[in-house]
C-alpha cells in the first residue's frame, strides 16, 4: 500500500504546501530531485533512508528532517511496517525539478 494526499497552501491562503506520506512498500520513494525552497520531513512512523546531498541518512518515527533550498535528495521506505510522515514544503505550491 502506497498513498500520498498533497496539499497547496494556495489553494488555502496559506504560505506552504505539504504531502501527507504513507507506504509499507520497502523501496518505495519519490526519485532524485530538488526545490528552489526547503523541505521538513516529519516522520510519524516507520523508517526510510533519505539521501541529502552526498549525505545519507535513516529516519524514524520522531524525527524531523531539514532539506535546504536547492539540495538534490531523495527517500526510499525501509520496513518493516508503514512509513507515514508530513512533508512541508515552504512554498505555497509545488515546484519540483527531477533529477533522475
Amino acid at each position: 500500500m502506497s498513498d500520498s494526499e498533497n496539499f497547496e497552501g494556495r489553494d488555502v491562503g496559506s504560505g506552504i504546501s505539504v504531502i501527507r506520506e504513507s507506504s509499507d512498500v520497502v523501496g518505495s520513494g519519490p526519485r532524485l530531485h530538488r526545490h528552489p525552497y526547503a523541505e521538513t520531513f516529519v516522520i510519524i512512523r516507520g523508517r526510510a533512508r533519505f539521501t541529502i546531498g552526498a549525505e545519507e541518512r535513516d529516519g524514524g518515527a520522531g524525527d524531523v528532517l531539514v532539506v535546504p533550498a536547492g539540495t538534490a535528495h531523495k527517500f526510499a521506505v525501509l520496513g518493516p511496517g508503514v512509513y507515514e510522515a508530513v512533508h512541508i514544503h515552504e512554498s505555497d505550491h509545488f515546484i519540483t525539478e527531477w533529477l533522475e
